[in-house]
């Protein structure tokens, strides 16, 4: 708890550092089609939902193993932190203040979001099919490949049936997990400040503005059952 704490402070330190000046917000495009997402709160980081049926043919780079998921989960981080789930101390101020490896991951399942997720604040977010596009070929885009163009596995996800695989992109102070996850929201059309979506919460609280929650965190959804006298 205190390592998270001091990563915390950290990294506000740092998004104060880059936080201006703020680009223009891009303009979501108009469009008949459109796709849903979900964006998930794990606590620290958010992951990104879609149907995999609604990926474009000739884009994601097929990793094995969900051809039968009716959903995909992408979430991106520190490779040493993401993967090692009682990270100490060591690894944490690393990833805080290191550049250092980074990794994708994806998890395949099916039902609904709400329901694999039971314990996670989720925003429904509408695309338009234009804006969806962009946001698969950023993701598919952080995929590191080898020299024959293939992705790299590296072993089995946190949870279900979820794989990590290595992304070319550097984790950094200026490049957190909810930053990428806000960039990549960016690219689709939604006007979120990757700048100040250092902490997950941050990263909600904007995507609040352009979504629908669909489900609150226990703690949000506890508060309103038994608010404070």
């Amino acid at each position: 708890m205190m390592w998270s704490r001091i990563w915390t402070m950290v990294l506000a330190i740092g998004c104060s550092a880059c936080a201006a000046p703020i680009e223009k917000a891009p303009v979501a495009e108009k469009s008949a089609a459109h796709k849903t997402i979900w964006l998930v709160s794990h606590g620290w980081h958010a992951g990104i939902v879609f149907a995999r049926t609604d990926i474009p043919d000739g884009i994601w780079p097929a990793p094995v193993g969900f051809s039968d998921a009716q959903y995909l989960e992408v979430g991106w981080g520190d490779s040493d932190y993401y993967r090692t789930p009682d990270a100490h101390e060591g690894i944490i101020l690393k990833a805080a203040l290191l550049p250092t490896d980074s990794v994708l991951h994806i998890v395949g399942f099916n039902g609904a979001v709400a329901d694999y997720f039971p314990y996670s604040e989720i925003i429904r977010m509408e695309l338009s099919s234009t804006g969806f596009e962009r946001l698969i070929r950023m993701i598919a885009a952080s995929f590191s490949r080898d020299e024959d163009g293939r992705i790299q596995p590296l072993g089995r996800g946190l949870y279900g049936n979820s794989r990590f695989y290595l992304s070319r992109e550097r984790y950094h102070l200026f490049n957190t997990c909810n930053v990428w996850t806000a960039r990549v929201l960016r690219a689709a059309g939604i006007p979120i400040v990757p700048a100040r979506a250092i902490r997950v919460e941050s990263l909600m609280s904007q995507a609040r503005r352009f979504g629908v929650t669909v489900q609150e965190a226990p703690d949000q959804r506890r508060l309103k059952e038994h608010p404070a006298p």
